[in-house]
């Protein structure tokens, strides 16, 4: 029987009593929507309960059995946002809610073979090559003719039969891992800023280069692609990294007079950006063309208030895109400045937790690996939201865990799990929980014992095996 320790059975019993929460919240909510859309309480409350449940249930025993020293919290708040987003969902498109539940128990699926296959966080550094492949190749995949298909404009989308997805989606994933990899492992000849170039001293090209190269393609392939949300998220994606595994605020001072001089030059030369900015200018005089659905969405925002207009008694279906794009704003004009702020917090407390991971961690790669994920999460959000709000010009990103969308709510979910599995291994280095053998390394142990049992009978021992 594996050891446990009461620190890890006071975590997964809060994270236990967190998930149940989330789940009444998230079934309550549904229930009040469909009053106040039909008024009448759905014959299927009872079912959609116990199946939303089970669903948590196995992501919680999931996490129990494979990382039960993990942080208890990071689970039960996206299970809220998760929630949130599916009630919503439901509220404007009985279709889209049929699709979208499918996508859950696949994205809950992934969280789960994530958390059993990746048991080692530092296992993951060894392929960084690979997995620097496998984000190439994932976002040049929508360019493929054949395969790729543009949907709103831009090229991100590849339909193989019935399916559709998005690879960039998992594109980020793979090279988080890479910058993470990479950086840690020659962060301190990065900063060493050997080569002087007039009055500044900068690193050695030949070890800024490939991760360099890597963040340039992918930008350059996510702007022809016409991404340009994607491409904002990969390049704050890398600066962050870079500043965090260097300790110098230089390169976020780079980053911002970069970012500013690709902004101006995109605006520039494609037409499409200086459509989005004009119509983020000034949307009330393209109210019938382009800014329609800024338009409408600030109406949505304003019509919700303080309180918001009561779940079901919006018409948050007016915006077109309501349900991936505008999910805020139909979440603002139901629920009010209230409950638009109550999302935002549950978006800062995951960003909080991702943070914590990395600040406890003392492993190079592990606290590059969380910050980079949690940036992905944290940016996203404050990418859209601030769209919708008229903070910046809007791109077409998802709302984490609360948009419909297949391919972004199953690679946020394996950005959970990694999470985490990062959380769980700094829990078992610190000695929180023991560090008890995986079940990979169980099942190898077993089976050099086997080979033991029979290279003795044979008079051939096999060395090594008492470490194990």
């Amino acid at each position: 029987m594996t050891p446990t320790s009461p620190l890890a059975r006071s975590r997964r019993h809060t994270e236990l009593s967190l998930v149940v929460m989330a789940g009444m919240i998230t079934a309550s909510a549904y229930t009040v929507a469909s009053l106040g859309k039909f008024t009448e309480i759905p014959a299927r409350v009872v079912p959609f309960l116990f199946s939303l449940l089970a669903t948590l249930l196995l992501a919680h025993l999931a996490v129990r059995w494979f990382a039960r020293g993990a942080d208890p919290t990071i689970l039960p708040v996206a299970a809220l946002l998760h929630g949130i987003g599916y009630v919503m969902i439901t509220r404007i498109s009985d279709r889209l809610a049929g699709l979208q539940a499918t996508w859950s128990i696949i994205a809950v699926v992934g969280f789960v073979l994530t958390l059993a296959i990746v048991q080692r966080a530092p296992n993951l550094a060894r392929y960084r090559w690979t997995f620097l492949f496998i984000g190439i190749v994932l976002l040049v995949l929508p360019l493929a003719p054949g395969l790729g298909t543009t949907k709103g404009g831009a090229r991100i989308w590849v339909s193989i039969g019935p399916v559709n997805f998005q690879p960039g989606e998992f594109a980020k994933i793979a090279l988080a891992i890479f910058f993470a990899s990479y950086l840690a492992d020659n962060r301190q000849l990065i900063a060493s800023g050997t080569w002087k170039v007039g009055p500044f001293r900068l690193p050695e090209p030949r070890y800024l280069l490939p991760v360099a190269g890597a963040w340039a393609f992918a930008v350059l392939v996510m702007v022809a692609e016409k991404d340009l949300g994607s491409s904002l998220l990969f390049f704050t994606l890398f600066v962050v990294m870079l500043w965090v595994s260097t300790e110098k605020a230089i390169y976020l001072i780079i980053g911002a007079v970069s970012f500013a001089a690709a902004a101006f030059i995109s605006w520039r030369m494609f037409s499409h950006v200086q459509v989005r900015v004009d119509t983020w200018l000034d949307p009330w005089s393209r109210r019938n063309d382009d800014g329609y659905q800024l338009v409408q969405a600030l109406y949505g925002l304003a019509d919700g208030g303080l309180l918001g207009t009561g779940l079901g008694r919006g018409n948050p279906q007016i915006v077109p895109v309501a349900t991936s794009d505008y999910i805020f704003t139909s979440i603002g004009e139901e629920l009010g400045m209230f409950g638009g702020a109550a999302v935002l917090m549950a978006f800062l407390l995951l960003v909080g937790a991702g943070l914590r991971i990395a600040l406890r961690t003392e492993n190079a790669f592990e606290k590059l690996l969380a910050v980079g994920l949690t940036t992905t999460l944290g940016v996203q959000a404050f990418i859209i939201v601030g769209g919708v709000i008229k903070l910046i010009p809007l791109t077409g990103v998802t709302l984490p865990f609360v948009s419909y969308g297949g391919s972004s709510l199953l690679s946020n979910y394996v950005v959970l799990a990694l999470l985490i599995r990062l959380s769980d291994s700094t829990a078992r280095r610190l000695r929180e929980v023991p560090d008890t053998p995986t079940t990979a390394e169980r099942w190898a142990a077993r089976r050099l014992r086997r080979q033991q049992r029979r290279a003795q009978k044979r008079g051939r021992p096999i060395p090594g095996l008492g470490s194990l």
